[in-house]
């Protein structure tokens, strides 16, 4: 095989829970070049994979199609001549890229009007019964060789490695606002889903109240995008302005946060990006969950804990609590949550 191209998926999460897809690939290809085709923002993870030749960076628009955009990709990537071409997300304009520089093997699942487009393809499953997401990608791996590939647990553990120069960005940051890298606690109050998966802000302050009052030299570190950053705001004014606490929603880039989350004691967090990022690096974590299904889309870590309380309306899979009460955060306590922090330490 003489080049692979990965059309990769637009969440982070998501980017993340397909390094075991690429590990199977380059066990099955040593002598492969795996590139990846990702927008601006996920392209972090992918520089962040060992499997990983070269990442081709886009500046994809959600919801898009930016049909001169992907016919001068698709010109430039014919000139590479990759043999296959795996089109990790549903969509239709995904699959043009590849179609259009005549790949040859165009490996996806079956959807959104892509007959032809995609060659080689897999049924989706139902969405009743879903499997988890690093299973769902693994599957596209067997679809060359005759369903020859192994799908052992190791497998199906993402592993993100930290570029030296995000490392050193982020020790230089911390040095110059005085924050010792033995004592950092990542807090990640986002989700991109909406307020069924948040935490509530109130319960993140009481949170880092409290590892603050455990270990006066604790620093929490809020760290999520630039969209995260009033969240965080609400937090540290919650906490009374604790000059242990930092703002830094918006203030790294996604590299330097993969670095600050690998360097952490512990990250807390909703299900989000972050979260799988914390599992792909293993560090200690804490994973909240509410709307969302924690059978579905894990933190794939011996070293996480999911709190989940399994409500009889959960999961529902909305954006808002169509009941109005939000229980199924609202009632995961600060102090069940440092509990299970201080086990997970132990």
């Amino acid at each position: 095989m003489h080049g692979i191209l990965i059309i990769a998926p637009n969440w982070i999460g998501d980017a993340v829970m397909t390094q075991p897809l690429l590990a199977s690939l380059k066990a099955q290809y040593p002598d492969s070049n795996i590139d990846v085709l990702a927008s601006t923002w996920v392209a972090p993870i992918y520089r962040a994979c060992s499997e990983v030749h070269e990442v081709i960076e886009a500046k994809f628009e959600h919801k898009q199609l930016q049909w001169g955009l992907r016919k001068e990709l698709a010109k430039k990537l014919a000139i590479k001549k990759y043999q296959a071409c795996f089109v990790l997300p549903n969509s239709f304009k995904s699959a043009l890229i590849p179609w259009l520089a005549n790949i040859p093997f165009r490996v996806g699942y079956r959807g959104e009007f892509r007959f032809g487009l995609i060659n080689v393809a897999l049924n989706n499953p139902s969405k009743i019964n879903r499997p988890p997401m690093v299973d769902h990608y693994l599957q596209l791996s067997q679809l060359l060789n005759g369903g020859q590939a192994s799908l052992t647990t190791s497998n199906l553990t993402p592993k993100l490695n930290v570029s030296a120069a995000a490392n050193h960005s982020v020790k230089a940051k911390l040095q110059s606002v005085q924050i010792d890298e033995a004592h950092i606690y990542a807090i990640c109050p986002g989700a991109e889903y909406g307020p069924t998966k948040r935490w509530p802000t109130s319960h993140f302050a009481q949170l880092a109240e409290s590892l603050i009052t455990g270990n006066p030299n604790n620093q929490v570190v809020l760290l999520g995008s630039k969209g995260d950053h009033p969240l965080a705001q609400e937090i540290h004014t919650l906490a009374k302005q604790d000059p242990h606490i930092h703002n830094w929603c918006g203030n790294t880039s996604l590299d330097e946060a993969i670095a600050l989350l690998d360097m952490s004691k512990a990250v807390i967090s909703n299900d989000s990006g972050l979260m799988h990022i914390a599992a792909a690096l293993k560090t200690p974590q804490i994973a909240i969950f509410g709307s969302s299904d924690p059978a579905h889309t894990p933190p794939l870590s011996d070293k996480a804990k999911v709190i989940w309380l399994n409500l009889a309306c959960s999961p529902c899979h909305k954006r808002e609590c169509p009941l109005g009460h939000l229980k199924c955060l609202n009632d995961i306590l600060p102090a069940q949550v440092f509990a299970t922090l201080n086990t997970l330490q132990s």
